[in-house]
């Protein structure tokens, strides 16, 4: 009787553990926070609001590693989102899931170091406001990434260059057909084998330039990255991926910046 119980047990048990394992992995939930500015003193002013209080709360909420970078000079005059007379600060924020994304907000009106610390920014008069606009993009990542990587780099960070790629498709599916290029034929594979130390990928969500992916791979410097992206031209993994009749044409606008990490920044 009692071996009777024990295989009874065992036989309970098993699916919940095969439930359990078959699970997919959870997936982190980003957002990039664009500051469009038009001068010096404005981009002190964000800046010195991100180092002092912004960065400072989003560690008191939980997350532990923020992104802050700004565009390398005469490395981006073909790009189509960084205009002549426009300095952007691009913010990457990791969120372990959408809910902790939406209560983020509420968890800053509550902070009061934080109210005390952003002040000069949070109570901007209309004639000598911080900023021209903030743009917001939300993404989910990857299933074949589906947690952010802390680049293992060991350049100052004036010297790095994060790449951030934007990948628009024509219509849904041709953009859902890159993706999944990405995840199940093996791209994202093809980068984590050539040391591309990519950071994260994600499929935005909600933003401007819609269906898009975008991913942010990261180099010790230009003739780092120089290299790496020649190793993967000639890549026989990526020589064969990028023929397979069933991924042509997925992609429609692709658009490049390349940007550097401030001092203050946790990535």
């Amino acid at each position: 009787m009692h071996r009777i119980s024990l295989l009874l047990a065992a036989f309970l048990i098993l699916p919940v553990s095969l439930l359990f394992a078959n699970k997919p992995a959870a997936r982190d939930f980003y957002q990039i926070k664009i500051y469009h500015l038009k001068s010096a003193a404005q981009e002190k002013q964000v800046d010195d609001f991100l180092q002092s209080a912004y960065l400072p709360a989003l560690h008191r909420a939980g997350i532990a590693k923020v992104g802050v970078f700004k565009l390398i000079d005469g490395l981006n005059t073909d790009s189509k989102i960084a205009k002549p007379d426009e300095k952007l600060v691009y913010v990457f924020i990791p969120f372990k899931s959408s809910a902790q994304f939406h209560k983020l907000e509420q968890q800053l009106e509550k902070d009061a170091v934080f109210q005390r610390e952003g002040k000069s920014y949070l109570d901007a008069i209309h004639t000598a406001t911080p900023y021209e606009r903030i743009e917001s993009i939300l993404l989910t990542a990857f299933d074949g990434n589906p947690r952010f990587n802390i680049p293992k780099l060991g350049a100052a960070k004036k010297d790095r260059i994060y790449e951030l790629r934007s990948y628009e498709g024509g219509t849904e599916k041709l953009y859902q057909n890159k993706v999944d290029m990405f995840n199940q034929g093996g791209e994202v594979a093809i980068f984590d084998n050539l040391g591309f130390n990519a950071m994260f990928y994600g499929e935005v969500i909600s933003g401007s330039r819609m269906p898009n992916l975008m991913y942010m791979t990261t180099f010790e410097n230009k003739a780092d990255r120089d290299a790496h992206w020649k190793s993967f031209g000639n890549d026989p993994s990526w020589e064969k991926l990028k023929v397979k009749p069933e991924y042509q044409n997925n992609v429609s606008k692709i658009d490049t910046l390349f940007l550097y990490p401030t001092e203050y920044s946790d990535i």
